[in-house]
């Protein structure tokens, strides 16, 4: 049994006797309430901010934000679909209209350019068309904008990069730089779980089952799916030196000094210190790439891509097939056999080589003879 105070109006303080199960519910209780404050908070102070531009339409603009705010959205969600609309509406006040009947779709070509223009990451420029096109559904749905305005969905050309791994020398010359017990902990479960790193920070000491050697993930990071990862036997002994210098009354499992929890940005420059200790630091190395670095290992060690899948928790196998593009060993192999045959016969004098090309594809007769 654990002692629990409970807060009193009265003066007279008194202890109640709570079993542990419950006071994990209590806990738990309090967070979702916190949680929902801080939601609620972000969610007046935009609507404040928006009372304050001099734009119009600013009366649809609430509804569509309280709409999302109903739907529950993140908050981050919030102030991104906040921002694009705000500056949407900023540069087509700009080019002189007044209401939301004057908006054409050319007005949407017109503000791609201008944040083009403006030098803004074609990525950046995608998601705020995203939630623009999101914003002109809700209003052709209400009946405010002309529906050809969303006639067709409008998509950038989006570069599809690699995602960046760490190399396998590289990964053992910063785990040789480790020295303290947290960091090393902290390092080794995102290279060996691949969660996100806000994933990570967010995670309880209740969320970890060392019998199991496994994380619960009840909230994805992006998805907000939940998922189970494992870990491996140096990551668990890494985390079990950890559980026994922390402190027990911090309920998250990292947390930084004199601090109930560990900022991310806390998490960036204790990894870039590491790198910077074993001379990686010009490398460009995120705390990401630990993420991409267990995809990619995973793969070569020929698991299935349908099970990193659920690992990482990605909605669609289209973001997993990235590493395999990445990491395709078997195509790799069949490179280096064909060039070691080439070599081989370039070792040779000319007018002994007698190369044999694989027979062309026959085509089968379709049509019979025309006569």
């Amino acid at each position: 049994m654990i002692l629990f105070d409970y807060p009193e109006e009265r003066s007279i303080p008194f202890k109640i006797y709570l079993p542990p199960d419950l006071l994990e519910q209590v806990k738990e209780q309090e967070h979702l309430r916190l949680k929902a404050e801080l939601h609620r908070r972000t969610f007046d102070k935009l609507l404040k901010k928006l009372s304050q531009t001099d734009i119009f339409g600013k009366e649809h603009i609430e509804e569509y934000l309280r709409h999302k705010y109903r739907r529950n959205c993140r908050a981050n969600t919030l102030c991104n679909d906040y921002s694009a609309i705000t500056l949407f509406m900023s540069f087509l006040k700009t080019c002189g209209k007044s209401c939301f009947e004057e908006i054409l779709r050319d007005d949407l070509y017109a503000f791609i350019e201008h944040e083009q223009d403006r030098g803004l990451k074609i990525t950046s420029v995608q998601n705020r068309v995203s939630s623009l096109q999101v914003f002109f559904k809700f209003l052709v749905e209400a009946e405010i904008v002309n529906p050809e305005v969303l006639s067709q969905p409008i998509r950038l050309k989006v570069p599809k990069s690699l995602p960046r791994a760490m190399e396998p020398h590289d990964v053992s010359c910063l785990l040789a730089v480790l020295d303290n017990v947290r960091n090393r902990a902290m390092i080794l479960l995102l290279l060996r779980t691949g969660m996100r790193i806000g994933e990570l920070l967010n995670t309880k000491v209740i969320d970890v089952h060392l019998a199991d050697k496994k994380i619960m993930i009840f909230e994805g990071e992006k998805n907000r799916k939940g998922r189970a990862v494992c870990f491996s036997n140096d990551a668990d002994q890494a985390l079990q030196a950890w559980l026994k210098q922390r402190d027990s009354k911090k309920d998250y499992l990292f947390y930084a000094q004199g601090r109930y929890s560990m900022s991310y940005n806390n998490a960036r420059v204790i990894f870039h210190r590491y790198l910077k200790r074993a001379g990686l630091a010009h490398k460009g190395y995120t705390l990401h790439c630990l993420r991409h670095t267990f995809a990619t290992e995973l793969l070569n060690a020929g698991m299935r891509i349908e099970c990193l899948q659920q690992l990482l928790g990605h909605s669609n196998l289209e973001m997993t097939l990235r590493y395999a593009r990445l990491s395709d060993t078997t195509r790799e192999q069949e490179y280096f056999k064909a060039m070691s045959v080439i070599e081989s016969e370039e070792s040779h004098e000319p007018d002994q080589r007698d190369r044999q090309l694989p027979p062309p594809f026959e085509a089968p007769q379709l049509l019979g003879p025309y006569s």
